[in-house]
């Protein structure tokens, strides 16, 4: 039975030369490409496929997000990411969204394929580089209180953060969003109390040192 894939990612090369090396793979069949976390959510809740490749770095929706939507809204759907990120922080903040793997973008294709076919089953899958990540931070004590980025804002305060990482203003949130730019100000200044920032500079370094942001 074959295994129906959604790749998602911002970069049209890499998302073309994934879906001709997977589709070689007689088990596996790319059933769409998303270029943004948003394009991602829909494209999951529509085509339902068994596993999503998901890059975490993206525009307007970072794949964590992401992740956490289709998981909400599409059940059955797996998510695999595939990231450059090996920061502890990522690995942790992917698999709490619900996601059941994640490997890097360096790894051989044959551990991407075993990654997909293992989440695709239901089971979890962690590269190589990622369980060796984990057991050395472990052994290290990485201190408990390390915050998560996610774990004091809403969903929407998370993706309006976002939009304001990657330089939208104030009256194209609100038109995004379908809400007043008095409301944008309002959500704006409650994730400010909440992270203890006071400007929209220290928001965006904050957001671009957490990968809340397509930026780099």
């Amino acid at each position: 039975m074959s295994i129906s894939i959604l790749i998602a990612d911002d970069h049209a090369i890499f998302r073309e030369g994934l879906r001709s090396l997977l589709e070689k793979e007689e088990d596996l069949t790319v059933v769409g490409e998303a270029g943004n976390g948003h394009e991602a959510v829909g494209l999951a809740r529509e085509l339902h496929p068994d596993v999503v490749v998901m890059d975490l770095s993206m525009p307007d929706l970072n794949g964590i997000e992401a992740t956490r939507r289709i998981v909400s809204a599409a059940a059955g759907v797996r998510v695999l990411v595939l990231s450059m990120e090996a920061d502890r922080r990522y690995i942790v903040e992917a698999l709490e969204a619900g996601a059941l793997g994640y490997l890097l973008k360096d790894a051989f294709f044959k551990n991407l394929v075993e990654g997909i076919r293992t989440v695709a089953a239901g089971d979890s899958y962690l590269g190589p580089r990622i369980t060796d990540l984990i057991i050395r931070d472990y052994l290290q004590r990485i201190p408990d209180g390390l915050p998560l980025t996610f774990d004091c804002l809403t969903e929407r305060e998370r993706e309006l953060l976002q939009l304001i990482a990657d330089g939208r203003n104030t009256k194209e949130i609100a038109a995004d969003f379908g809400i007043s730019i008095k409301t944008v100000e309002v959500h704006r200044q409650n994730i400010m109390k909440k992270l203890n920032l006071y400007s929209i500079a220290e928001l965006t370094k904050y957001a671009v040192r957490e990968g809340l942001t397509s930026l780099r």
